[in-house]
């Protein structure tokens, strides 16, 4: 006899779309950053948020309803 184990995944949904976390996030990180003096740990805080601001536009076009799948 052959025993199979089966490994489930914990899943939520999340209450709030991407876009939104990903807003608060770059707008904590942009605070936070506006509190340190300038060095390499403000910058990489502006970075994070830059980031987080820019997978948001990207998240914006492809829930689009403009969006066309290729033909």
């Amino acid at each position: 006899m052959e025993w199979v184990i089966v490994m489930k995944r914990h899943r939520f949904k999340q209450e709030k779309l991407l876009g939104e976390r990903l807003a608060k996030a770059a707008r904590l990180a942009r605070e936070k950053a506006d509190q340190l003096p300038p060095g390499a740990e403000r910058d990489a805080l502006l970075e994070k948020a830059r980031q987080a601001d820019a997978t948001a536009h990207i998240d914006g076009w492809l829930n689009s309803t403009g969006l066309k799948p290729p033909t």
